[in-house]
């Protein structure tokens, strides 16, 4: 790293992906020199997407992970992304172990861009039925926010990032600023129509997705072109068609000269100042070498994605926060919640056998959260929302050698029955019991302790599992599907959903809470948390783009406070 301005910053940033991509260019473009922290290795967009143009035959395994590597990565490898071509955006198993109390599938990226280059790209905003939850339903602590405080800032994310969707004009799902949709098939138009006309408190929607399908001058100053639908985006897309933070906001903010992007180091704690009552800066363990630095900044977000962000703020002990930075009241790494994902259900159709699908798109069908939202009418708490896929299924006459084979191949027949299938994305409840710790005796490689995770599903989660199956099942068979088939994956450990969420919750009162409205930490006004870990409760919708706007706003509020003085 250029030594030019020292070891003294505006504003530090600690982790490159998504949220902290955020916070690094709101900071650079309001002229604040900071300093962006990241544990893992720098990728550059296109540079560093080696398979992103490879051909399947060009794989060694042809995409598959070999048994070896299954073995020695029991946790990764259950996630749907880590395959061949994208197995080195993955943290392997034993490269950051962690304490698994109750078992717990921590999936991570440690690179410049996190998570955000391998992401699912589902984007939804949340609206006040999500925010109000808490409150009304009596679980977890009140959010400090409602969705007019974000409204705004989920607005300026989108128009930056590029999200493909309808505007439905659904009070539980709010509508964005959208660029056109992918089509949606026959059979899901079929089944949207269905829904609509026999279930009027339901809706089956096209998916938000972060691709852009217009071009727009902001894409074009980006230096990002259209999404090309060749739906292998967790390669790194070389047209910069999906967002994520190597295409857009690093390189943004690098070019306003403001940035300094110090990869290979392992944050290690937040330094507080007694005299100040303010943290005064970061120490990090060069992953490369073990040499210990420090940086300072006025201002300091971390944005480690949640379960690490929670390690560092519990790692960060002082006199006046001996049990972690800010942890007067105990809570820091409690309260940890996830998305449900365990049950699924899918079916054929032999509606529409003269048509089939041309190409590929980025998303699928979307059943945003039915059930809870107006009154409580089950006997769990919340409620889950829904993917919904179909595909054709055309029968392949591969009879034969050569030419034979060739020729029954080209007039096989293009069409026949079609699938039909769901996954549910279940909103867990925020609890104590739930929660990640330090272990007392055991360190990583730089001498950090490991994190211990204690987390598990519980009755409500069951109950929600099992009236997912029931409603769903419902519907398919009204709706003239057949070979229905449900599974409730018992054995999945929580994890793989890959949105976790909390112990560092907002919220109103200091004694209740880690961080207020702004995302500051009530107990040390210059150290924000705008990643999963802030998290107050999950609701349904993927969380990706609500983490954004919430990093936006807090960034934008930092330089306000920084400006008059107030931190």
């Amino acid at each position: 790293m250029s030594d030019q301005t020292s070891h003294h910053f505006d504003a530090i940033v600690i982790g490159a992906g998504m949220s902290g991509g955020w916070a690094a260019k709101e900071f650079c473009d309001k002229g604040l020199k900071t300093l962006l922290l990241e544990r893992g290795r720098d990728v550059k967009h296109i540079v560093d997407y080696p398979t992103t143009n490879m051909q399947p035959w060009e794989f060694p395994h042809r995409g598959q992970i070999p048994y070896e590597v299954q073995k020695e990565n029991p946790v990764v490898s259950r996630c749907y992304a880590f395959r061949e071509d994208a197995q080195h955006f993955f943290v392997k198993d034993k490269e950051h172990p962690y304490v698994q109390v109750k078992p717990f599938d921590w999936i991570r990226g440690y690179q410049v861009g996190g998570k955000s280059i391998m992401w699912a790209r589902q984007v939804q905003r949340w609206s006040d039925y999500d925010f109000e939850g808490p409150a009304r339903d009596g679980f977890a602590v009140d959010w400090p926010i409602r969705y007019k405080d974000l409204a705004d800032w989920y607005s300026y994310v989108e128009q930056f990032v590029g999200v493909s969707g309808n505007k439905d004009g659904l009070d539980v799902l709010p509508d964005g600023e959208f660029l056109k949709p992918w089509d949606m098939t026959c059979v899901e138009k079929y089944f949207q129509e269905f829904i609509k006309d026999n279930y009027p408190d339901r809706h089956m929607i096209y998916a938000r997705c972060a691709h852009i399908s217009e071009d727009r001058p902001i894409f074009r100053e980006q230096g990002r072109g259209l999404c090309q639908g060749r739906v292998i985006c967790q390669r790194g897309c070389p047209f910069g068609g999906y967002f994520n933070a190597n295409s857009t906001l690093i390189p943004w903010a690098q070019k306003t000269g403001n940035l300094t992007l110090r990869p290979h180091s392992v944050v290690h704690s937040i330094i507080f100042d007694d005299a100040t009552q303010k943290a005064s800066g970061v120490r990090i363990v060069d992953a490369n070498t073990g040499e210990t630095t420090e940086y300072f900044a006025k201002v300091i977000f971390v944005n480690a994605s949640a379960l690490n962000t929670n390690l560092i703020l519990l790692n960060s002990t002082s006199e006046r926060f001996p049990n972690g930075l800010g942890n007067d009241n105990g809570l820091l790494g409690k309260y940890v919640a996830f998305h449900n994902y365990r049950a699924r259900i899918s079916a054929v159709y032999d509606g529409f056998p003269d048509k089939t699908t041309e190409g590929r798109r980025p998303t699928s069908g979307y059943f945003p959260r039915f059930r809870n939202v107006y009154r409580q009418e089950t006997d769990f708490l919340r409620g889950y929302a829904a993917g919904f896929g179909t595909g054709s299924i055309s029968p392949v006459n591969s009879a034969g050698f050569g030419t034979e084979l060739t020729e029954n191949l080209l007039s096989s027949k293009k069409n026949g029955v079609w699938y039909v299938g769901s996954h549910m994305m279940g909103e867990t409840i925020p609890k104590e019991s739930n929660n990640v710790s330090l272990d007392p005796e055991q360190k990583d490689e730089w001498g950090i302790p490991l994190l211990r995770m204690d987390i598990d599903y519980d009755d409500n989660d069951e109950k929600m599992v099992a009236d997912f199956i029931e409603q769903f099942t419902e519907m398919y068979e009204k709706a003239g599907f057949t070979e229905i088939r449900t599974t409730d994956e018992k054995g999945k450990a929580p994890g793989l959903d890959i949105h976790e969420m909390g112990g560092v919750r907002m919220g109103h009162d200091p004694e209740t809470s880690l961080l207020d409205k702004w995302n500051r930490l009530h107990n040390c006004k210059n150290v924000f948390v705008t990643d999963g870990a802030c998290m107050t409760s999950t609701s349904t919708q993927n969380p990706s783009l609500t983490y954004m706007a919430l990093t936006a706003r807090a960034a934008n509020f930092a330089m306000e406070e920084l400006k008059q003085g107030a931190i």
